[in-house]
């Protein structure tokens, strides 16, 4: 019996020994399963990595931040200093074949107002304010929507940008002309195109509108033209100008809209838009001759049009945000 328990008493130890190494060699037996964790970290993985190899491809940079929904008025200035000088070095060709683009833009939005505002007699007499509303809401605000995006030459907004860039010196007076020039006669083939094709389409039918308000236009005295020009251009220039800041479409939206149906709603003069609606008057029988066409309209308007958005609207930016005058003054 003895003996007996002293072999027991030698097999116990061992046998623990061996129970101790076999646990300690199995992590299983200590470590604590969390599997909806591990799958949550798997799920993660691919996601780190792609943001890791991004950041690896940037240098290890942090990521650029979007730019602001609208600049500060210094950068807006400066932003529309830079736009004028880029218009101003373009070739003479270059900017005559998107001052075509413009000029049929301008066209289109002139083609739906009168379509819509201007086919509304009814409305015309017993609310005349709602009439205008409904002719400056719908059109011309979408044409000029579509010359900014598409980055077509308008001389209207071309008088205020390459101004501002000229008075700032980034270019010269001769690409000033060469821009206006260049733009203006771009703008009045378009126009005339689509009065054209707007006349042989058919779409107006019978309507007077086109007729009634090319007579309309060719009857003011020079003073009031020249007038509707200057107030027509201010609104319009402010209208590219804001644009020109926003970094998102529904901003540049939201920028055109308003003013460009405000100076339709006001019965101000567009010298692009008049380019296509006095023709398309006279195509359908409006009593008007090219020569009162220009004398009556177009030179006072344009005239109006080059004070409105040079002086009217980049002078006083210019004079507070950039250096207009401040060489003659040192001087």
């Amino acid at each position: 019996a003895a003996a007996a328990a002293a072999a027991t008493s030698n097999i116990m130890p061992k046998a623990s020994l061996l129970l101790c190494l076999a646990l300690a060699g199995s992590s299983s037996a200590f470590a604590v399963h969390q599997p909806r964790q591990d799958q949550r970290l798997k799920a993660f993985a691919p996601r780190l990595a792609v943001s890791t190899a991004l950041s690896m491809s940037s240098g290890g940079a942090e990521a650029t931040p979007p730019p602001p929904e609208l600049k500060p008025p210094p950068a807006l200035y400066q932003g529309a200093v830079a736009a004028g000088a880029a218009k101003a070095a373009a070739p003479f060709g270059k900017i005559f074949k998107l001052g075509i683009v413009a000029g049929c833009h301008i066209a289109f939005g002139a083609y739906l107002a009168i379509t819509v505002g201007g086919a509304c007699p009814g409305l015309m007499q017993t609310n005349p304010g709602l009439q205008k509303i409904v002719l400056g809401a719908f059109g011309l605000p979408f044409g000029l929507i579509m010359t900014l995006v598409s980055g077509a030459e308008l001389f209207t907004g071309n008088t205020a940008l390459v101004t501002a860039a000229n008075k700032e010196g980034k270019t010269s007076t001769a690409d000033l002309l060469k821009n206006w020039s260049a733009s203006y006669l771009g703008n009045f083939v378009g126009s005339l195109i689509m009065a054209y094709l707007a006349f042989k389409s058919g779409t107006l039918g019978a309507a007077p509108g086109a007729v009634n308000i090319a007579t309309a236009k060719c009857s003011l005295t020079w003073e009031a033209a020249f007038s509707r020009g200057i107030l027509c251009n201010w609104l319009v220039c402010m209208a590219v100008y804001m644009a020109s800041g926003c970094s998102s479409m529904i901003g540049k939206m939201t920028a055109v809209w308003f003013p460009i149906s405000a100076f339709v709603a006001l019965g101000l003069d567009h010298s692009v838009a008049n380019m296509f609606i006095i023709p398309l008057g006279m195509l359908r029988g409006a009593e008007i001759t090219i020569g009162q066409f220009f004398t009556k309209n177009l030179i006072p308007v344009t005239l109006g049009n080059i004070v409105g958005g040079a002086l009217c609207v980049m002078l006083p930016y210019g004079t507070t945000y950039g250096n207009w005058f401040k060489k003659k003054e040192e001087e």
